[in-house]
């Protein structure tokens, strides 16, 4: 399930300053992820190894094992494990995973897919009110209704069987330690939890309990323990995976899920124990002189991002002025077309057709590249293949997820973005993790206008996902870039900008992550609010843009690997770092 990396050009598939940003004052309807601070972050450098995650305790967690000469893989692992206990609002064991793997040995890239699955006993009806209309997208969203079967440690285990080189145990070691010992509430935990974005945190019991202890909302600086998930995490060391996915655990998810103060769901013991994670062959895109990898459907991300850059390669982007006026128009046109294929083929191959090829061959993108003109017009799906006839997408991608871009010091790197969907997730709480609703990234609707929609729910499916773990290779097939981002939709945008940053306007990785945001999911031309491009607004108003200001609250996390040095980004609008080798290793967690 993996292929050479230099083969893939035939195939054809397969200190910095922060501009001026100023604290956003409203999140847009649906994005509950906001921004609660923005913080100058430093290009950070490294020589022998890089960890680059959304929580200082995860990057340090992952620092450890890198240290200790574990693999890429071995340190995503104890990354994403932390990240469980510390920022349980956007990631965690209760939820999914796409991981990219790269083999520097044998110059071989793969991917690990972990996504959640849709429980045996669910099908199209599941948000479907009494009168076949779909629900409304707060009553779909939270309790149990909405968990998939969780699909990261599944992926875990298959990629460390094959990549690990630390004792399976051994990454568990730093969020047991971190979780029996205590680990101190971050202004963003606090912060977001104080916007009560999701109601279900303050109905569902168990989760309100843990973040409400005695009534009172947690503050920032709090000494935080959960012992209830360092006693699972000692089980998993021991026993292997099967004790998330069989035994107490696993009849204490079903419980929790099948008897929901809130909309009870259809998980099952069954579903958790044949859950399986798939190792798929990455998809990739020449652009310039780089080979841009990324993830293959169910990810409509990764797809998305190629097809988006391969439609900018008709343009000479690294002429224009970056962030500025005609660069913008110019890549929310591609995000615009890139979008309208998205939403009418992506879903899951494995129960629908995905012209996955098809959408990223040259002469399609070529055909649709001639869409792009000087004045802002709304995309309309293409038509890659005569035989396909899908109606549009209505599932609503929420922004709680997480990024880790980590090389190790065999110059192996892994990118993975990892999700529970929205903020805290169900809210349904077990074991001192919670569970994810990722079943709502499926259409709600089933069929529109006579026609099935792609991304429709059916039993043991994968969700359609915006998620984009990225990867970029010279020529040559040595790594040049790991970049990926929470964000929900934005996704894609977010880690397109960061691409185009680096290999068209030079930028380092940081400094392109710190380029204020802009998105166009084919609706409207969003600009990040408090940043210099307030100052296009006008212009993209006259070329006939419906241009919102707004929160655009990307997660970026990138490593750079440059003149056999290794440079790493962090997004400054999360608290998430960059770590290398030459990082003090007893630093003091800042946030």
């Amino acid at each position: 399930m993996h292929f050479k990396l230099n083969s893939l050009f035939a195939i054809g598939l397969c200190a910095v300053t922060l501009p001026t940003i100023a604290k956003p004052t409203q999140v847009e309807t649906r994005e509950p992820e906001a921004t609660t601070a923005i913080t100058q972050k430093q290009l950070v450098t490294g020589e022998k190894y890089m960890v680059a995650a959304a929580n200082p305790y995860a990057s340090k967690a992952g620092q450890q094992i890198l240290a200790k000469g574990g693999s890429a893989v071995d340190a995503a692992i104890a990354t994403q494990l932390v990240l469980t206990l510390v920022e349980p609002q956007s990631s965690g064991i209760g939820g999914g995973t796409f991981m990219m793997y790269y083999n520097k040995a044998n110059n071989k890239l793969t991917s690990f897919d972990g996504r959640e699955t849709a429980p045996a006993n669910a099908d199209e009806t599941l948000f479907l009110d009494k009168h076949g209309k779909a629900v409304k997208w707060i009553e779909a969203v939270v309790g149990g209704r909405s968990v998939g079967v969780p699909g990261i440690l599944h992926a875990f285990a298959n990629a460390h069987k094959q990549y690990g080189t630390l004792p399976w145990q051994a990454l568990f070691k730093p969020a047991i330690e971190l979780a029996e010992q205590g680990f101190e509430v971050s202004p963003r935990l606090h912060g977001l939890l104080a916007r009560q974005l999701n109601p279900g945190v303050l109905s569902m019991p168990v989760i309100n309990e843990y973040f409400y202890p005695n009534g009172k909302l947690i503050e920032a600086g709090t000494i935080k323990k959960n012992q209830p998930l360092a006693d699972l995490y000692k089980d998993i060391a021991k026993q292997g995976i099967d004790a998330f996915y069989k035994g107490d655990n696993a009849k204490q998810m079903v419980n929790a899920v099948q008897h929901s103060k809130i909309a009870p769901g259809k998980l099952s013991v069954q579903d958790l124990a044949e859950y399986e994670s798939k190792e798929r062959d990455a998809v990739c895109i020449e652009y310039r002189a780089y080979n841009v990898c990324s993830m293959a459907p169910p990810s409509s991300g990764g797809v998305a991002v190629l097809q988006m850059l391969g439609l900018l390669e008709h343009k000479d982007m690294s002429a224009l002025k970056p962030n500025g006026e005609k660069a913008i128009h110019y890549f929310s046109q591609a995000s615009r077309i890139a979008f309208a294929d998205r939403n009418m083929y992506m879903g899951d191959p494995d129960f629908t057709q995905v012209p996955t090829k098809e959408l990223l061959n040259k002469d399609y993108i070529a055909s649709r590249a001639k869409l792009i003109t000087e004045q802002d017009t709304k995309a309309v799906a293409g038509n890659p293949v005569s035989y396909l006839s899908y109606a549009m997408d209505d599932s609503y991608e929420l922004p709680s997820t997480s990024h880790v871009s980590i090389v190790d010091s065999k110059g192996n790197a892994v990118s993975m973005t990892s999700s529970i969907e929205m903020a805290f997730g169900s809210t349904v709480m077990v074991n001192g993790f919670i569970l994810n609703n990722q079943l709502t990234d499926f259409s709600l609707s089933p069929r529109k206008n006579g026609k099935l929609v792609a991304n429709r729910v059916e039993a043991g499916k994968r969700p359609r996902s915006s998620m984009s773990p990225v990867m970029v290779f010279n020529k040559d097939g040595s790594l040049r870039l790991v970049v990926g981002s929470p964000g929900g939709s934005r996704i894609i945008d977010y880690v397109a900008q960061v691409v185009v940053g680096v290999i068209d306007w030079n930028l380092t990785a940081q400094e392109a992550i710190n380029l204020p945001r802009t998105t166009n999911r084919n609706d409207y031309t969003s600009l990040e609010k408090g940043t210099d491009l307030e100052a296009i607004a006008p212009g993209l108003t006259k070329r006939g843009h419906n241009v919102r200001v707004i929160d655009l609250n990307s997660g970026l996390h990138a490593v750079e690997v440059k003149n056999n040095t290794l440079f790493g980004g962090a997004d400054p609008r999360r608290e998430g770092v960059a770590v290398s080798d030459l990082t003090e290793k007893n630093a003091t967690i800042k946030f």
